[in-house]
């Protein structure tokens, strides 16, 4: 069966691309079950020069096609901040996910309400010969100044979406995985997924 790299170390993501990915005829492995130990240095001016970098990378560290994304918090009174900086958003070394909520409160304290933002994601799929092609994907919301529900990871307890009237942190992962824009952005890659593997 054909194998297919979940290109992150991050273990909230792992768990969310094997659900959006299940079905597929492939094998799903990851860097950890590889044992492949690399750090990408997500240095580029877009999602999708991270996204690439880290898809190339890891695809020809492995030698297998690699599926990597690069995603982040778009918050319009912040004009777009975090943005590209999502993760690495509070000036805190070694700042966790709580530090970053904490951080983005901050600096929309004082600014007129409804906190209107969206998450964006682009995936990436690279090939081990250097090829890359990509998918996006929009979930839009507001941003509320207390965090509500225990699922999800990064903003998601600060992230509503109201036609759901619920955080994406309160809602349970089969419908996070319906409507997330991760979710979204593996949904537009399935098709390119099926060309690049044979399946």
């Amino acid at each position: 069966m054909t194998r297919l790299l979940i290109a992150t170390e991050n273990q909230g993501k792992v768990k969310e691309f094997l659900a959006l990915l299940t079905g597929l005829d492939v094998e799903l492995v990851t860097p950890k079950s590889l044992g492949l130990g690399l750090k990408v240095v997500e240095d580029g001016s877009t999602y999708a020069e991270n996204a690439g970098k880290k898809a190339r990378e890891y695809s020809q560290a492995s030698g297998l096609i690699a599926l990597a994304d690069d995603s982040g918090l778009e918050v319009d009174a912040l004009n777009g901040a975090p943005g590209l900086y999502s993760a690495r958003y509070a000036p805190l070394p070694n700042a966790t996910d709580a530090d970053r909520r904490a951080f983005l409160l901050e600096n929309l304290h004082g600014k007129p309400r409804p906190w209107t933002a969206h998450f964006h994601a682009t995936v990436a799929i690279g090939t081990p010969d250097g090829q890359v092609v990509f998918a996006d994907g929009n979930c839009y919301g507001e941003i509320i100044p207390a965090e509500r529900g225990e699922n999800g990871f990064g903003y998601d307890p600060l992230f509503f979406i109201p036609e759901m009237n619920r955080t994406m942190a309160e809602l349970p992962m089969n419908e996070k995985n319906r409507l997330s824009h991760r979710a979204l952005a593996v949904k537009n890659a399935k098709g390119l997924l099926s060309q690049i593997l044979g399946i």
